[in-house]
């Protein structure tokens, strides 16, 4: 399957932009499924951008009653992560890994494990 050329959204960082760039090369989305990918791909530039922040951040932080609490960054970056994950599971694209070769390889298997039983 050969890239196709596309537009990338100016308002997309370099994670959203690479993201865009993989799928919509690849794949022919409705319009649906293009604003899909443009929000999964501002998660994907929000997530390196809370990554980034906690850089050089501690991990624990002193909470409201002086205890040490998770870093608040951690807990934004782990539901950004979710909400991307979430999106990209909507746009229900192929795995790559199951391609005609390895659906026949897998089969192949499973006949083995058949067979292997019964000449048992």
């Amino acid at each position: 399957m050969s890239k196709k050329s596309v537009v990338v959204p100016a308002s997309l960082g370099a994670a959203g932009e690479r993201l865009f760039r993989e799928i919509a090369e690849k794949w022919d989305l409705r319009p649906d499924e293009q604003r899909v990918l443009l929000d999964a791909c501002a998660e994907a530039d929000l997530v390196d951008d809370l990554a980034a922040a906690m850089q050089d951040q501690p991990r624990l932080v002193k909470g409201s009653q002086g205890q040490s609490v998770i870093n608040p960054l951690i807990s934004e970056q782990r539901q950004h992560r979710m909400a991307l994950a979430s999106l990209l599971k909507q746009l229900r694209l192929p795995d790559e890994a199951d391609s005609a070769e390895a659906r026949s390889t897998k089969a192949r298997a499973a006949a083995n494990a058949r067979w292997s039983k019964r000449a048992g």
